[in-house]
């Protein structure tokens, strides 16, 4: 199986934890461009996120995932990808 498509440009550590937890509800491609979209949307790249970016990162994609895996599912990956402090 082919490397996830983030592996092949630079990105933070942080990004790829954020996708890893989105991975299995989502998958590879909607987790990387949500990822991509979420760091757009508070004035950032893969490349810049912190850890505290992380609360606002997790409610936006709660609201932004429920409408593909419903809000429980989007809950539960929100929460993990808060955790991630």
């Amino acid at each position: 199986m082919p490397p996830p498509a983030r592996s092949l440009r630079v990105s933070s550590l942080l990004a790829t934890r954020i996708e890893e937890v989105l991975r299995p509800v989502i998958g590879t491609v909607l987790a990387t461009v949500s990822v991509d979209v979420e760091a757009k949307r508070i004035g950032k790249s893969v490349d810049t996120l912190e850890r505290r970016d992380l609360p606002v990162i997790a409610e936006n994609l709660a609201e932004a995932l429920k409408l593909v895996v419903g809000p429980d599912v989007a809950m539960a990956a929100s929460q993990r990808v808060r955790e991630l402090l």
